[in-house]
């Protein structure tokens, strides 16, 4: 391979992992409508109760 190829790879690569980077920390700093975060709220209420129901013995 040639050098110009090889740095061309290389700087390729680099911009691919700095613009992931980048990414990463804008999305970090969005926020979360209060509807979404109220929906993940619920499910995870209805998780709970279904798991203790799991671990009820039922007495049928």
């Amino acid at each position: 391979m040639n050098g110009w190829a090889v740095t061309l790879l290389i700087a390729l690569v680099l911009g691919v992992i700095v613009s992931n980077l980048m990414l990463l920390k804008h999305t970090a700093k969005m926020k979360v409508p209060k509807e979404i975060l109220d929906a993940i709220q619920k499910k995870k209420e209805k998780a709970i109760q279904e798991e203790k129901q799991k671990k009820k013995p039922n007495d049928e």
